[in-house]
C-alpha cells in the first residue's frame, strides 16, 4: 500500500480561549480556523494588516455637517415646495381669475369693490369740488387695494421657509400704512387741521385697530366652530412682553411733555421733546430689529415647528393645496400694481381729511384713531380673521402681533425720522387721552394671551372695547378749537393746536 500523504502544514493559529469551571478544571473551546473577514463599513485596514474599528456617528461623527453660505442662502430664500405655481412668467386670464378670487371668502367679497377704484380716479379729475364723495369712493376703493397687496404678499410668503414667510407678508401688508403716514406727513401745512396730530393718533390707531378689532374678531372667528382655540406660548409671550415695551417707548415723550408743561417755557419744552422722541423712535426701529433676528435667525426653528403644526391642522388644507398658486412674476406685477394704486388713492384721500374736519366737522381724533386704520389694516385684518376660522390660531396670532409691533416698534418711529429729515416737528408727544387707552388696551390683550386660549367670549370683549374707544373719539374735540373755547393764552393756543 502507499504511504499516506503528510497531513498540509497550517499556519500557527492563536491557542483557543479556556475558562475555568467551578470544580478547578480547565476546559479548552476548540474552534476552526476561520478566513480573514472582509472590510466593512465600520472597520477599516491599518498599515500591518489588522483590522480596526471605525468611530461610531453616536460617539465620533456629528450628525450634520456645517452648511455652506449658499446652502444657507438657498434654505433661506428658496421657493418651498407649497409655494411652487407650477408654472412661470405671467399667464393674464389665469392671473386675473386667482387675484379674484383671492385666498379667502372674505377676500372676494372685498374684490367687489374693484369697480370702485376707477370711479374714484375719475371722480377726482373730473369733480375736483365734489370732497365728500371723494373721500367716500377713496375710502372704499383703497379697501380691495389694499387686499391686492396681502393676497399677492402672502402668495410670495409661500416661497420662503414659514418664517421668513410670516415676516415678509407681515411687512407687506403694512405697506399701506407706511404709504399712508409718508402722504400726511408731506402734506403741506393748512389752517385748520394738524396732519401731525392726524398721523399721531393714526400711530395709535393702528395699533389698537390691529390689537382689540383684529384681534377679537380672530377670537371670535376661532371660536365659531369649536369651544375654544390654543396657541403657543411662544407667540404670545413674546408679543405681549413686546407690546408693552412699545407701550412704555411711545409713552416715554408724552410723559415728559406733560410733566414740564408748566414748568419751562413751551418753546424749549417742544424742542426737547421732539428730541426726545427722535431718540426713543431710533431705539424702537433697533428693538424691533431685534425682534426680527430673534425670531428668523436664533430661534426659526421654534417657530417652524408652531407653524408646521398649524398648517397640519388647517381646516381647509385640502382646498389650499388644489388653489392656483401666482408665480412669482405675478406676484411682483400684482405688488407693483397694488402699491401704485394705494398710493395715488392715499394721495386723494389725504385731500379730503381737511374737508372732513372744516366742513363735517369730524375730529382729527376719529380720523386718525379709526377712520385711517380700518382701511390700511384691512387687508391684514381679512387674513387674520381667515387663519383663525381655520383653526391656524398661531398664523392669525403672529400676523396680529407682527402687524402690531410693526407699527409701533418701525412704521411709527420711521415716520418721526422722515418728519427730521423734512425739517416737521414731528414726535411721538401723544395726547393723553390716546396713551392712557393704548396702555389700558396692551393690559387688556396681555391678560387674554396668558393662558394660550381664546373662545369667542374674549373676541367679542376685545371688540367692545374698541367700539367703546371710537365712540369716546368721535365725541373728543379737537385741540385748537378746545383752545378757542377755553380762552387759552396764545401760548397755551400754540401748545393746544400742535
Amino acid at each position: 500500500m502507499a504511504a499516506a500523504s503528510p497531513p498540509p502544514k497550517l499556519s500557527p493559529q492563536p491557542s483557543p480561549p479556556s475558562t475555568s469551571t467551578p470544580g478547578g478544571t480547565t476546559t479548552t473551546t476548540s474552534s476552526s480556523p476561520v478566513p480573514p473577514k472582509p472590510t466593512t463599513p465600520n472597520t477599516a485596514p491599518t498599515q500591518n494588516g489588522l483590522l480596526t474599528p471605525l468611530p461610531l456617528h453616536s460617539a465620533d461623527l456629528p450628525l450634520t455637517r456645517e452648511l455652506t453660505p449658499a446652502e444657507r442662502i438657498k434654505r433661506t430664500f428658496g421657493v418651498r415646495a407649497p409655494g411652487e405655481s407650477g408654472r412661470s412668467g405671467i399667464h393674464p386670464l389665469l392671473f386675473l381669475r386667482n387675484v379674484f378670487r383671492s385666498a379667502s371668502w372674505a377676500s372676494r367679497v372685498v374684490n367687489v369693490l374693484w369697480p370702485v377704484v376707477p370711479a374714484a380716479l375719475a371722480v377726482r379729475y373730473a369733480m375736483p369740488d365734489n370732497n365728500l364723495v371723494i373721500f367716500i369712493l377713496s375710502y372704499l376703493a383703497m379697501v380691495p387695494c389694499a387686499n391686492l397687496i396681502g393676497y399677492a404678499g402672502q402668495e410670495l410668503s409661500r416661497k420662503f421657509p414659514h418664517v421668513m414667510g410670516v415676516i415678509i407678508e407681515t411687512t407687506l401688508g403694512g405697506m399701506v400704512e407706511i404709504i399712508m403716514f409718508i402722504v400726511l406727513i408731506t402734506r403741506p401745512d393748512t389752517p385748520g387741521i394738524n396732519y401731525i396730530q392726524v398721523i399721531q393718533a393714526a400711530i395709535l390707531g393702528s395699533v389698537l385697530a390691529t390689537m382689540l378689532l383684529c384681534l377679537g374678531l380672530c377670537f371670535v372667528a376661532g371660536g365659531l366652530k369649536r369651544e375654544e382655540t390654543q396657541f403657543s406660548e411662544a407667540v404670545s409671550e413674546a408679543g405681549s412682553g413686546l407690546l408693552l415695551t412699545a407701550g412704555f417707548g411711545l409713552a416715554i415723550p408724552t410723559v415728559f411733555e406733560h410733566s414740564l408743561s408748566s414748568k419751562i417755557p413751551e418753546d424749549e419744552l417742544l424742542s426737547k421733546t421732539i428730541e426726545i422722541s427722535r431718540s426713543t423712535a431710533v431705539l424702537l426701529m433697533v428693538a424691533y430689529l431685534i425682534y426680527i433676528f430673534f425670531q428668523a435667525r436664533t430661534h426659526h426653528g421654534i417657530y417652524d415647528a408652531i407653524f408646521v403644526a398649524d398648517e397640519e391642522r388647517d381646516a381647509d388644507k385640502h382646498r389650499d393645496r388644489a388653489h392656483h398658486r401666482l408665480t412669482f412674476t405675478e406676484c411682483v406685477l400684482a405688488l407693483v400694481i397694488s402699491i401704485g394704486l394705494v398710493t395715488v388713492i392715499a394721495i386723494a384721500l389725504v385731500d379730503q381729511i381737511h374737508f372732513l374736519v372744516e366742513e363735517r366737522h369730524v375730529s382729527d381724533a376719529f380720523v386718525g384713531l379709526i377712520l385711517i386704520p380700518l382701511v390700511e389694516k384691512a387687508a391684514e385684518h381679512l387674513t387674520a380673521i381667515d387663519e383663525a376660522y381655520d383653526n391656524q390660531m398661531n398664523f392669525a396670532l403672529s400676523h396680529v402681533l407682527g402687524a402690531t409691533l410693526q407699527t409701533a416698534l418701525f412704521n411709527g418711529p420711521l415716520v418721526v425720522m422722515v418728519g427730521w429729515g423734512l425739517g416737521k416737528p414731528m414726535g411721538l408727544n401723544f395726547e393723553v387721552f390716546d396713551v392712557v387707552v393704548l396702555l389700558l388696551a396692551i393690559i387688556t390683550v396681555g391678560n387674554f394671551l396668558r393662558d394660550q386660549k381664546s373662545n369667542y367670549l374674549e373676541g367679542a370683549l376685545c371688540v367692545l372695547v374698541y367700539v367703546a374707544i371710537a365712540v369716546a373719539a368721535l365725541y373728543y374735540p379737537n385741540p385748537h378749537l378746545l383752545a378757542v373755547v377755553t380762552g387759552g393764552t396764545e401760548g397755551e393756543n400754540k401748545a393746544m393746536d400742535r
